[in-house]
């Protein structure tokens, strides 16, 4: 059995967090795979926890907001510590962007030891209908081409929030994970710690409700 934790950072997303999970809860998985959820509440505002609370979704709340790297590394501090110890642990935004329908092929390569960490990309496999504005995709392109100088590998999806860890790569961004930048600047610790990283075809939607939260919102989705 692999257990997986599907993290839901949440900031002021009472238009999508329910709709977004119930689109969890209505997937239905491969054998031999346990798909469980937590929603991160990153100090919201406005009515995130309530409605997580009236229908009895899992829910972490932040005292305040930390930002999508401390939301993101909360999740993973309860993947690590929390009632399960899970296999794997994916990022899958609050707001209703990320397919469901996508994950198993995000995890594959996890699951048969082939890599630590993938990355689901809307800019490979022509999986994704959606692919942002163009002026995103140039920065995002300009981020892609500093990491390979960096790095030495190419990432092309390089802010996308739609990401699968490993045991072992659990443990490591539970311990130190980015707070500027937490995306790309990830993906730089974990290339310069010797995880294998991966890149995947996932599908992605816009955004169905609400304006996106926080500067960094800009650029990732």
């Amino acid at each position: 059995m692999t257990r997986v934790l599907l993290i839901l950072p949440a900031y002021n997303e009472e238009e999508n967090i329910l709709r977004t999970v119930e689109h969890i809860k209505e997937a239905r998985f491969s054998q031999g795979l346990q798909v469980d959820y937590v929603v991160i509440n990153d100090g919201s505002r406005d009515r995130t926890e309530a409605l997580c609370r009236e229908r009895g979704v899992p829910c972490i709340t932040l005292v305040q907001n930390l930002g999508i790297g401390g939301a993101v590394q909360t999740g993973y501090l309860y993947a690590l510590m929390g009632p399960q110890a899970y296999d794997i642990a994916v990022q899958f935004d609050g707001d209703g962007q990320h397919d469901i329908g996508s994950l198993e092929n995000l995890i594959k390569p996890i699951r048969e030891g082939q890599c630590d960490f993938t990355v689901g990309s809307r800019f490979i496999g022509g999986a994704s209908g959606f692919r942002s504005t163009a002026l995103r995709r140039a920065g995002i392109s300009y981020l892609s081409f500093l990491i390979r100088l960096v790095t030495g590998q190419r990432i092309r999806d390089v802010t996308s929030g739609y990401r699968a860890a490993s045991r072992g790569a659990i443990e490591y961004l539970s311990r130190e994970y980015p707070v500027d930048y937490p995306e790309p600047e990830s993906l730089v610790c974990l290339c310069r710690q010797g995880f294998r990283i991966e890149e995947v075809p996932v599908n992605m939607f816009e955004r169905e409700g609400g304006p996106p939260s926080g500067l960094f919102a800009l650029c990732t989705i």
